[in-house]
């Protein structure tokens, strides 16, 4: 008879197939730890004992999917999340993209946009944005929705004002929204050369010719075979020495792009592909 870890873990296996086989979205090489708790949250909404007491609602009912779906990817993101990244940007990075005729950005698991707003603000301020197009991708629809709106809570956007004058923000960070009613919203301005779509890192394709990959803060919910096939996939859609930003606790150490990907910042995790 099956120990009660071991039928956990069959369960789980069992709903992340069932999510897999009916809807496309892989998550059976997420991170198991942080996965099985995202799980059980979603079974308590649920009101079931099981997980795999899931799997009927997986496969009929389309408001309880789109919900899970929500729940299951992460959305904790900010603006100028690490101040000192974005410096490093403004002097080691931005310096060389301002040399091309025209920069593409990649977002890759942009959550709720607030990095993507980030990045444009910079670019607006080092002068260059109207030869940048940003491409803001994320597999949760609804994250992309809030993304593309740009609406903030007031409270958030005060937190915002001292990270951006941390990374080097060279105005009022009030200029880049309006506020009413406790929410801020980007100014649309901001918007004007960010497509968002979606797109899902597990499942889905390069993303080519980029010259700059920024995913922050995604890959360390995903094992190391599913991270290994993640920057195989981002070396697909980077040009030749173009940038890869990833979190400050993700690192290509353990994949065999880092023989030829030197450092561009090691504390930030910054590299740049070579140039063959």
């Amino acid at each position: 008879m099956m120990n009660e870890k071991d039928l956990e873990k069959l369960e789980a296996d069992l709903v992340l197939q069932a999510i897999y086989e009916a809807h496309g979205f892989d998550f059976r090489q997420y991170a198991r730890s942080s996965l099985l708790r995202r799980l059980h949250v979603i079974r308590q909404k649920a009101g079931v004992n099981h997980l795999s007491e899931l799997i009927p609602l997986i496969l009929h009912d389309d408001r309880f999917i789109r919900d899970l779906l929500t729940n299951m990817s992460v959305t904790v993101t900010e603006m100028f999340r690490d101040p000192d990244f974005f410096l490093e940007l403004r002097t080691k990075v931005i310096p060389v993209l301002k040399t091309y005729p025209f920069v593409k950005i990649w977002h890759a698991g942009c959550a709720t946009g607030e990095e993507v707003y980030s990045m444009a603000i910079l670019l607006q301020e080092e002068g260059f944005y109207d030869r940048v197009q940003i491409y803001a991708t994320d597999m949760n629809q609804q994250s992309l929705k809030i993304a593309e709106e740009g609406i903030y809570p007031l409270d958030a956007i005060r937190k915002f004002t001292v990270t951006y004058n941390s990374s080097g923000g060279k105005a009022s960070f009030s200029d880049y929204y309006y506020a009413k009613y406790q929410m801020a919203k980007m100014n649309e301005d901001l918007k004007r050369n960010i497509v968002f779509t979606a797109h899902n890192l597990v499942t889905d394709h390069a993303f080519g010719e980029m010259n700059m990959i920024v995913c922050r803060n995604v890959l360390i919910y995903f094992d190391r075979q599913l991270q290994n096939q993640v920057f195989r996939l981002f070396d697909q859609s980077l040009v030749h020495r173009g940038f890869l930003c990833l979190g400050s606790k993700e690192s290509l150490e353990f994949s065999s792009l880092r023989r030829t990907y030197e450092d561009v910042s090691s504390r930030w995790r910054i590299f740049r592909k070579p140039l063959t």
